[in-house]
């Protein structure tokens, strides 16, 4: 079964008339596939959209349908691309708890692509993160958060710019292990070590100091979520590839004739 990140539907034909056909395609006998496609369109929301053409649905409903249409007929490897692209929070979970249900004790294979770790985290047992082509990681959501979630995210907004550079100085002051992660107009960030942020009582106490003395707008001091530690391996990937280069360069001149 197969959701590409495109829905490949027939504009005139009715979401109804998409499964039944389907089930016929995939074999599956009349009655049989009566009371499945009632069973996963109304789990997912779509009994209501029966009689609706796929060109009238909206974009979360047509991505609902497409991945409805993977399942059907107990296939027993399952690829999909983005199925949660376009839905409300409410469209996403439906999807998550069928593709939870779906590999749940069963002989069956799934890929599940993704540019978002918390759908991952929803709806697979092992995780591989692609960064330009490369696999970085691979491995269980608990082993990815033990190795790169062991870390505070530090984002402040100021409002007067040209404090930053003694901001900036300030902040490695107090966390002197503290990476700078992005540097905008109003907004810095860092990463910084776990053994430097805690105890978190004295991290927020000279924070609430350097707000006083910074005139901040605002700074929020947390762990990182799923979605940071995917940007920090991007990032980070990303900076070794471009110091990898010139010495990769060089290399391939030095073998030329």
């Amino acid at each position: 079964g197969c959701c590409p990140q495109k829905d490949l539907l027939w504009p005139d034909l009715t979401v109804l008339q998409h499964l039944e056909a389907f089930a016929a395609v995939r074999g599956m006998r009349r009655e049989d596939a009566a009371l499945t496609v009632g069973c996963i369109a109304k789990a997912l929301d779509l009994l209501k959209h029966f009689k609706t053409p796929a060109r009238k649905l909206p974009a979360g409903e047509a991505r609902k349908l497409c991945f409805a249409l993977s399942i059907l007929g107990d296939p027993a490897v399952l690829l999909w691309d983005e199925p949660c692209a376009g839905m409300d929070l409410k469209g996403q979970r439906l999807v998550w708890r069928m593709i939870q249900s779906s590999v749940k004790s069963r002989a069956r294979g799934a890929i599940l692509s993704t540019a978002r770790l918390e759908e991952a985290a929803a709806a697979c047992d092992r995780l591989a993160l692609l960064v330009s082509g490369h696999l970085r990681y691979i491995g269980s959501l608990e082993d990815l958060k033990s190795k790169f979630g062991t870390s505070y995210h530090l984002e402040i907004r100021v409002t007067d710019t040209a404090q930053s550079d003694a901001l900036h100085a300030e902040i490695l002051n107090l966390f002197p292990c503290a990476a700078r992660q992005e540097r905008t107009s109003f907004l810095l960030t860092y990463k910084i070590p776990m053994a430097d942020a805690l105890p978190l009582s004295r991290s927020f106490s000279k924070l609430e100091a350097v707000k006083q003395n910074f005139r901040l707008e605002e700074y929020s001091l947390s762990l990182n979520t799923l979605q940071q530690i995917f940007v920090d391996i991007t990032r980070d990937a990303e900076e070794h590839d471009q110091d990898a280069a010139p010495n990769r360069a060089v290399g391939q001149r030095l073998l030329q004739p």
